[in-house]
């Protein structure tokens, strides 16, 4: 080891160290905060939050806490895991420049997907925003429904082929709506085709992107560090580093980082020279150049210079559109599809609603679709009370003042209706915490109940102004960095579901359906495998 890398170790430690020692010098205003104790002296609590079976951890700190809790960060460091929806407010809407995200997942998201909207923040992501705001409007969402439909009847095919003249048997679901979900995205989103969808067979590209979240959240420690490390060590050094390092998780890593860059290039290149020959060309690709890629690159085009996004961005906009809505929205339905097995009545009713809507099995019209009472309540019940993204992190990155909605019982006995909260300190949103208080949706809260969404929501919730984009839910967040793509994934869903249940009956099988704490939370049969999948018996409605 060079001089200079000794050096950089030494300082390192010298930090981590020091960081340990000034907890026990250095008084903090966190203190007063009541939370768990720290399980471990150099990670604090974090492997009990990220930890793949972390589900109660999440829910013994707010049921035992109050609406904002400390917690442990690593090396001595403190954080609040945030329920109190004033305090969410702050964080995601008023104060959100004071809150970015944590350099860790900015230097993960960059590495991973490049320069898209994971990885930007201030001015940069806005950006990035402004110009992807109008591909996911409304009127585009309307106008990618038939290719949304022409996708699903694949899925309906392919799922009635592996049945055969069965007409009943246990498939793999999970694996057949990620795959719908990442030709979906690759057709109204890319104006690519991934997957024809017309046999049973795993999408090696789709397996890539089912590994990004558990070997990411497996790197624990190695996340925390990068921020520190990353800025000395040239990226020369780290390519030459890299594929020696013996760790087995990082070289996975390295090794979807590569997929994804070589599949992201290959599609924009494509979609250049396409844009680049005319309209006559384009005209003739997957549906006609309506894709969000070819307007995205047509109003990218047609931009002022300083709103425009540089080649890198564009490429990075596509590595992060198609891991967010294969992930996401595959987990979520997934999610739905069990609940519906396990409730055959709430199942029925949804099914004879469709029917109703379209009794000549013809695809129901987007405003028809998106208007369906129990259809809509069902989604959204499922939303609340099972987000696949459970938690988001946050950084102060400036002294700050967090107020509350209602006052909370400091360490002394004290009432706080605000926090003061120290630059440095780790912010954990409780996204699914927030959907499922019981001080918030009421006694029941911890239920599944779609009707709840068929008659007014408790006065508790209502005016708690709970700042989420969605129905009074924190599922896609809220402010600056709200899921930009939620109408698209809420669509989708939606089509899938007008597609499958009037053909399909589910029903629970053998196989056990254990689901796993990550970044998108995704199933597994049992608590020790860790392949993503999940397995339903399917039987074939005759008309």
């Amino acid at each position: 080891m060079t001089s200079y890398g000794i050096c950089t170790v030494l300082i390192l430690l010298c930090w981590a160290f020091w960081r340990l020692l000034k907890q026990y010098f250095i008084r903090s205003s966190l203190d007063n905060i009541p939370g768990p104790k720290r399980a471990s002296i150099l990670t604090g609590n974090v492997a009990q939050l990220f930890s793949r079976d972390a589900w109660n951890f999440h829910d013994d700190i707010t049921e035992k806490y109050p609406s904002v809790v400390k917690f442990h960060a690593p090396f001595g460091g403190k954080g609040l895991y945030v329920v109190d929806p004033k305090a969410l407010y702050h964080v995601t809407v008023k104060d959100i420049a004071a809150y970015e995200e944590p350099a860790w997942f900015v230097q993960v998201s960059a590495l991973t997907f490049g320069q898209g909207v994971f990885a930007t923040s201030g001015e940069q992501h806005r950006k990035q925003r402004r110009v992807l705001n109008p591909v996911f409007s409304i009127k585009h969402m309307r106008s990618l429904t038939p290719i949304f439909y022409a996708v699903a009847h694949r899925l309906r095919a392919g799922l009635s082929a592996e049945l055969g003249d069965a007409n009943f048997g246990e498939t793999e679901i999970l694996g057949w709506l990620g795959r719908t979900a990442l030709e979906l995205v690759g057709q109204g989103g890319l104006g690519h085709s991934f997957d024809k969808l017309d046999r049973p067979v795993p999408n090696p590209f789709h397996q890539v992107l089912q590994e990004i979240m558990p070997t990411v959240f497996s790197l624990h420690l190695w996340r925390v560090l990068l921020p520190y490390v990353m800025p000395y060590i040239p990226p020369r050094v780290r390519r030459l580093v890299g594929p020696w390092l013996p760790h087995r998780a990082m070289q996975k890593w390295r090794s979807i980082v590569r997929i994804l860059d070589e599949q992201a290039r290959e599609i924009y290149d494509a979609k250049k020279d396409a844009l680049e020959k005319g309209d006559e060309h384009v005209e003739h690709e997957i549906h006609e150049g309506r894709d969000i890629l070819s307007v995205l690159l047509k109003a990218n085009s047609n931009a002022a210079e300083g709103d425009r996004l540089s080649e890198e961005e564009v490429i990075g906009q596509i590595s992060s559109l198609v891991f967010a809505a294969t992930d996401t929205t595959s987990s979520a339905t997934a999610r739905i599809l069990q609940l519906l097995a396990e409730h055959p009545d709430v199942q029925d009713k949804v099914r004879a609603e469709l029917l109703e809507a379209s009794p000549d099995g013809e695809d129901i019209p987007y405003d028809r679709l998106v208007d369906l009472p129990f259809l809509d309540a069902v989604c959204r019940e499922s939303l609340r009370l099972y987000s696949p993204v459970i938690f988001m992190s946050r950084d102060a990155r400036q002294d700050a003042v967090l107020p509350l909605s209602e006052p909370i019982q400091g360490v002394n006995g004290a009432l706080m209706t605000e926090i003061i909260v120290p630059k440095g300190t780790s912010i954990v949103i409780g996204i699914l915490a927030c959907n499922k208080s019981k001080a918030l949706w009421g006694d029941d809260a911890l239920e599944w109940k779609p009707e709840r969404w068929l008659s007014p929501l408790p006065e508790s919730l209502t005016n708690a102004h709970i700042p989420g984009i969605y129905s009074h839910l924190m599922t896609f967040l809220g402010g600056g960095r709200a899921c930009i793509g939620f109408k698209f994934s809420q669509l989708e869903m939606k089509v899938l579901l007008a597609a499958l249940l009037p053909a399909f009956r589910f029903t629970l099988g053998q196989r056990e359906i254990y689901w796993n704490v990550a970044g998108v939370s995704y199933p597994t049969v049992g608590r020790e495998n860790s392949n993503p999948e999940m397995y339903l018996n399917l039987e074939v409605i005759t008309p």
